[in-house]
């Protein structure tokens, strides 16, 4: 599968983009969520432009392109999210199976009472579609905190 480099100054402004495609909803959410790894630093912004509490939640369910293991969710929530209305965020939506595990998670054992999800990129086969994206894309994403030095060469001519 092609690959293709997210430098940091476009991973900024495609999550600027995606915060003003939240707040253009005039849905008012009361707490943010990210998923670990890749929506860490997306969920602090769209947190911190929405003004409302944020946490994490990790999730295990590959390794690379193509290669599944079981999903894990390793819940450490500090923010209760009962009766709440929850925004999901992580960087990529491939399968959608990882975002449908952490909403059911969090309506059926947390009890939010909505759960909706934004994301940066979606594939195109993906079963669930985020209710906030950018991009559709079809091929694989790495973000600038997924770099080695050996990989930069590989990707300075392949940038999204």
């Amino acid at each position: 599968m092609e690959k293709r480099l997210v430098p940091w100054n476009e991973f900024g402004r495609l999550t600027v983009e995606l915060v003003r495609k939240v707040k253009a909803s005039g849905i008012r959410f009361d707490v943010v969520i990210g998923i670990a790894r890749g929506g860490l630093p997306i969920s602090m912004v769209i947190a911190d432009r929405l003004s409302v509490p944020l946490d994490f939640i990790n999730i295990k369910s590959y390794k690379g392109p193509g290669l599944k293991i079981p999903a894990k969710i390793f819940d450490v929530l500090y923010v209760d999210v009962r009766g709440k209305s929850v925004l999901v965020v992580d960087d990529t939506v491939d399968t959608g199976e990882t975002l449908l595990l952490v909403s059911e998670h969090l309506i059926k054992n947390r009890g939010a009472s909505s759960v909706q999800i934004a994301s940066l990129f979606v594939k195109p086969w993906a079963k669930v579609k985020p209710n906030f994206y950018v991009k559709e894309v079809d091929y694989w994403i790495v973000f600038p905190w997924e770099l080695r030095e050996s990989d930069m060469e590989e990707y300075e001519s392949k940038s999204i």
